[in-house]
Parts: structure tokens; sequence; C-alpha cells
């Protein structure tokens, strides 16, 4: 019999993870899931566009559900009980993984979604918590299932088939230390202190020169043992590092709307790493990256108006772009806009944004699967054909030659 004590604290616990729960009809579970993802964005995204979720097959008695949804957003579902047939209770969205900027790009596509739409999906996904399959919350989701039908097993319905059965959570052994010990640890990590304090203010001042100087130095005496796993402890330092570095670039004077970029890609590879090995190559580009980032976007000595000049533009580099309107959008004339922004930045606002599409346009040809179309469109060209002819002109070659180039190295 259903204990709505324990019901209670299962709900809970999933909310304190940040992961939604909710009880529904099954008439209404599609409709639930569905719109979830729709109240994220405007009404206008969603109008004309397909139910991202596929119809709910029958439920069975004592039998938990999986699925994930076009938007790659998971969910877990099942009866409460059998007396009550009607009643589900459904967990998520949660993400099984976070997904990088192509990934999000991918999915918008396939939902037919505007580029001017996808920071909604970027937001919203940055929101969501990624909860690997052996989270302790799928421990006490089974745990609770075995207790509520008293029975030592189940059914687990995998409906895309995408992951397996959570089995158990990650252990951890308590670290038992003596004085010596405690001398010890307190000398590397003033080591490491030291080591970090170099390597941000490097970062700041964008020295890329200076890898090897510190590479040189990178060794496993700087990692505080923070876990048992290795990898666990290799993972939980570059995500220090990924931080320290981040705000390195800040103080370079480069905006957020950059760093924010860079430091999701690399969370999303640190935490997909593999094996202890991958960590110093990690280490070694997350340097030069942040290095490139403080290089290429620092703003100092820029103006607050040329500032935010290049943060219009870089912000929605999809957006149909104009000198004039980007003038008129910060209440000065063109005339002493474009005449401050050559002086400040060495190129006039046309060839700022020319350069700005061509170089968003490699990267998506490069590391995306999305059509030659949608490539124009997220870069701010409408026609197809003019697209084509300014990237030839500016690149030498086709958007479509350019790919099969890059694809064959």
């Amino acid at each position: 019999m259903l204990n709505d004590n324990e019901l209670g604290l299962l709900c809970d616990t999933f909310k304190k993870s940040h992961v939604a729960t909710a009880i529904v009809e099954k008439e209404g579970l599609k409709a639930k899931i569905n719109g979830m993802i729709n109240s994220v964005f405007p009404s206008s995204a969603t109008e004309n566009r397909e139910n991202n979720t596929q119809d709910i097959i029958e439920l069975l008695p004592k039998t938990v559900y999986k699925m994930t949804n076009s938007f790659g957003l998971s969910y877990v579902y099942f009866k409460i009980s059998e007396r009550n047939d009607d009643k589900i209770l459904l967990i998520g969205p949660y993400l099984n993984e976070r997904p990088n900027g192509e990934k999000i790009l991918e999915y918008a596509e396939k939902n037919a979604l505007q580029p001017k739409y996808h920071r909604y999906l970027e937001e919203y996904y940055s929101s969501l918590p990624a909860i690997p399959k052996e989270s302790f919350l799928f421990v006490m989701l089974t745990s609770f299932c075995e207790r509520l039908w008293n029975l030592p097993a189940f059914a687990i319905v995998d409906v895309n088939n995408e992951y397996d059965t959570p089995i158990s959570p990650i252990g951890s052994t308590p670290k038992e230390e003596n004085f010596d010990e405690i001398l010890a640890d307190m000398k590397a990590m003033e080591k490491r202190y030291e080591y970090e304090n170099e390597l941000i203010e490097a970062v700041s001042l964008g020295q890329v020169h200076k890898e090897n100087l510190f590479t040189s130095s990178f060794s496993d005496m700087l990692f505080e043992k923070r876990a048992p796993d290795l990898l666990r402890n290799a993972k939980n330092y570059c995500v220090i590092m990924n931080t320290l570095l981040r705000k390195a670039a800040e103080s370079g004077g480069v905006h957020p709307l950059y760093i924010d970029r860079v430091s999701s890609d690399f969370a999303y590879k640190i935490e997909n790493m593999s094996q202890l090995g991958q960590t110093a190559p990690l280490m070694r580009k997350m340097y030069t990256s942040y290095c490139s980032l403080v290089q290429k976007h620092t703003m100092r000595g820029f103006s607050e108006l040329i500032k935010n000049t290049v943060l219009l533009i870089d912000s929605d580099i999809s957006a149909q772009l104009s000198p004039g309107d980007i003038a008129k959008a910060q209440n000065v004339s063109l005339g002493y806009l474009s005449t401050l922004f050559r002086k400040e930045t060495g190129k006039t606002l046309t060839e700022y944004i020319k350069a700005k599409r061509i170089a968003h346009a490699k990267h998506l040809l490069c590391n995306t699967q999305l059509q030659i179309q949608t490539v124009a469109l997220h870069c701010g060209v409408v026609d197809l054909q003019y697209f084509s002819k300014l990237f030839k002109k500016e690149t030498g070659k086709t958007p479509k030659q350019y790919r099969e180039e890059y694809s064959g190295r």
C-alpha cells in the first residue's frame, strides 16, 4: 500500500536535486511532458510544431518507464498503485548528460526551432541537472518501488532503449589522516595555490606562450585528493581550474558572454573524460583556450559604447544586423559610431559583422551536421544563394566544399 510519507520523501528529494515531480493522469501525461518544454519558448515558437514526445504506451502495473524526447530531455514515470490506475508519478525533466553547443543546435533543428529561439533552449538546458545513471536518486527510486510493490525486483522499460537500468550508488571511503599527513597536505596545498595564482595571472594577460612553463609543472602532486576514485578526483580538480580560469579571463577584460560558452564546453568535456590520461591534455587545452579568449575578446581600453556595440553583434549573430540599427539602438549617430568603432577596433562595423558571420559559419559547417540553409540562418543570412556567394568570396570555397574538405582531413 502506498505510504504518503514515503512518496513525499521521494518527491522532496528529487525536487531538492532540481528535478520536478508531478502526479498526473495517464490521459494528460503526454500533454504534461510537451507542456514543460513548450513553456520555455514564446508562444510564436511552438505554433504549428509537432509534439516532441512519442505516444505513451499502455502502462503496466509494477513497472517503471523511462523515456527521452526529441529535445534530449529525460523522464521517469510509473503507476502509483494498482487501485488507482489513473494516477501516475512523473519525474523530470532531467539530462542524462549535458549537451554541448553543437548538440543543442542539432536539437533545435530537429524540432524546427528558428535560430532566434536558440538562446531560450540554451538557457533551459543550463537550468536542468545532468544525472548519471549511477546517481543515488535512482537508487532511492529503486528502493521506493521495491517497497511500494513489495518486490525484490521489478520491470524497467527503456522506451527509447538509450540507457541501462542503474544498479547502485557510488560508495565512498572515509579518509584517515595523522598529523604528518596533514602537514604534507598543507605543503602540497601551498604549492598548488602558488601554481594556480601564477596560472591565473598569465591567463588574465593572454600569455599563451607560457603554456610549457605551466604544463611542465603539472603533476599529480598538484592534486588535492578529495575522492578515492582517481578519475573523479581529476575531474573535480579540472572543474576547479575551469572556474579559476574563467575568473582569470573575466579579469582580463573578457565579457561573461564569451566566457560562458567556453566554460560550458569544458564542463561538458570534463564530465565525459573516461581515462585519467586525458587530464593533462585537457588542462593544457583549457589554458590555451582561455588565453586565446583574452587575446580575441578583451575589451580593455574600449569605451562603453564600443563594448556595448561588440556585445550587441556577438550576442546574436543570427539577427538581421545593420550598422544603422545598431547606432539607433544606442541613441547615437551612425557616423559617430562608425568613426569610434574603427578607431578602437581597427575595423569598420560592416567588416566586423561580416567576419563574425563567416567565422560562425565555418564553426557550424565543421562541427555540426546542420543543413547549409540552416547554417545560413544561424549566421543571419536568409538568402542561401547570397550566403554561398559571400562565403566563397571570403574563403575561396562554397560552404559544401569547405565542409567536405574539413571532413576529409
